[in-house]
């Protein structure tokens, strides 16, 4: 696969590369509106390698490049030349999305709080305690029929909520076009809830058990690559506000 004559791509280092062209993929993906899976389909690759791919930890041919740039329908050197995003976020504060919490008790989301205030992160956090009032959020129904439909930037969710389960708000969540690719990261008091694994068939991102500290959480941004997207302050408190 050759880049097109007179396009130049810029020179990184190799791990520097790995993440801009791991970030301009997950853009790009986005703005199709794609799953990991169907992009993987589209490129004739394993959704572990791509997922790879996008968390910019795997080695990528010029084969494997040259097959994603035609599966999101755009030239090798627009992913290899594509903006970092997170260069992006940092020159544009104001496109900070908001953490849509997900939990009942009281306790737990003021430890939650704290775990990202310790981990540097300063993006607004809104607090639903049901999962009936986050779907309401979610979806702009009942008392939020006239919020602007944006979603947040990541949303953790706890399995046990009083009326509606985690289970069934993960459901929902993904089985519906405006909301199925926000990444869900879930909530649990065990890593032998069964549940766990139902999540992950569902689409969850990952799991962290309660009560939620700074140490699973600054270990767990890596993992969904999500370096770009969040905000990062040493001394800011995440605006908390409650649904």
């Amino acid at each position: 696969m050759k880049v097109p004559k007179g396009q130049k791509v810029p020179e990184y280092a190799p791990h520097e590369l790995q993440i801009r062209l791991g970030n301009a993929i997950r853009a790009e993906r986005r703005r199709l509106g794609v799953t990991q899976e169907e992009l993987a389909w589209r490129a004739d690759m394993h959704r572990t390698y791509l997922a790879d791919i996008e968390r910019g930890v795997r080695n990528v041919t010029l084969k494997s490049i040259g097959n994603l740039a035609r599966a999101l329908e755009v030239s090798v050197s627009h992913l290899l030349a594509k903006p970092d995003p997170a260069n992006a976020t940092k020159s544009h504060p104001e496109r900070v999305e908001e953490i849509l919490l997900i939990e009942d008790n009281a306790a737990d989301g003021e430890m939650t709080v704290r775990a990202f205030s310790k981990a540097g992160i300063a993006n607004p956090i809104k607090v639903a305690r049901s999962g009936r009032l986050a779907l309401d959020y979610l979806f702009c129904a009942g008392r939020f029929a006239r919020r602007q439909p944006t979603n947040p930037e990541l949303v953790l969710l706890d399995l046990q909520l009083p009326d509606i389960s985690g289970l069934d708000v993960l459901r929902q969540i993904r089985s519906d076009h405006r909301t199925k690719h926000i990444p869900v990261v879930v909530l649990t008091i065990s890593r032998d809830d069964q549940n766990i694994i139902e999540c992950s068939r569902l689409g969850a991102e990952n799991y962290v058990i309660k009560p939620v500290g700074f140490e699973s959480f600054s270990q767990l941004t890596p993992k969904l690559n999500l370096q770009w997207t969040l905000a990062h302050s040493p001394s800011a408190m995440p605006r908390k506000a409650r649904i």
